[in-house]
């Protein structure tokens, strides 16, 4: 049978897609991440679906449920938070299941930087201010970063820069950006978002450190640091310009 890794969103569980839904309520074992994805997407699952809470289990455990399970004729809902293809740890779980010859799809879900954007009602991309977002982490106790990803360098570009797994490190990522941002450069931290412990902060780069340690967030977090989080003053977009040409076919 199959293996589907579903992104389930980033925390309120109506934010799953169709075709997520859909999918989790025709498997019959399903593994989830229990300190990640929200209770209430369980239900959608068939009342008779064996549920594993995986935040105790290492990769290899982890792969042994999925493989055994397919052996078993069952088709798997792998529950990711967010988007399978950001920060999921979905590719090493994929190549296991390569050399076990197991079959497996991916169901896309709304990314965390996604509902970041939309409960700070910015667009990431303004015309004549910025059309560029990088996605990145910074290395502490985890996979170093390769070379050419360090957040001086990266910070080089000017580009809006959405930081995943760094709340506890926002001094690190202040210092680090200043140089290339400006102290009054807008920046945002958005903890939970959508759900409704939701948690929003706005502020320029040199006082958000302060903002979010007085906030007391942790985890679950991003962090954006940008022009375009202020834009204000900048050109429409040409899509739609009366002035742009326009062909019919």
């Amino acid at each position: 049978m199959t293996v589907y890794f579903i992104g389930a969103g980033p925390g309120a569980a109506d934010l799953i897609t169709v075709r997520g839904a859909r999918t989790l309520a025709a498997c019959q074992v399903c593994l989830y991440a229990g300190s990640l994805v929200p209770r209430e997407l369980l239900a959608e699952c068939p009342p008779d679906a064996r549920l594993v809470d995986t935040a105790e289990l290492n990769l290899d455990e982890i792969t042994a449920e999925l493989v055994q399970a397919h052996e078993a004729g069952h088709d798997v809902a792998r529950l990711h938070s967010g988007d399978p293809s950001v920060f999921s740890a979905v590719a090493e779980q994929m190549r296991r299941l390569d050399a076990a010859g197991v079959p497996y799809e991916v169901v896309p879900g709304v990314p965390a930087f996604a509902a970041a954007a939309a409960s700070l009602k910015r667009e990431l991309t303004v015309p004549t201010v910025g059309q560029t977002v990088i996605l990145t982490r910074i290395a502490h106790r985890a996979t170093a970063m390769p070379d050419g990803e360090d957040l001086a360098t990266l910070g080089r570009s000017g580009a809006l820069i959405v930081l995943h797994l760094a709340a506890r490190y926002v001094d690190r990522v202040v210092e680090e950006l200043l140089p290339h941002y400006g102290a009054d450069c807008p920046a945002a931290v958005v903890a939970y978002a959508s759900r409704p412990d939701e948690v929003i902060i706005r502020g320029t780069l040199d006082e958000i450190a302060g903002q979010v340690k007085e906030a007391g967030v942790l985890r679950t977090a991003v962090i954006m640091v940008g022009r375009t989080l202020g834009a204000e003053q900048f050109r429409d977009s040409h899509l739609y310009s009366p002035e742009r040409e326009r062909h019919v076919c």
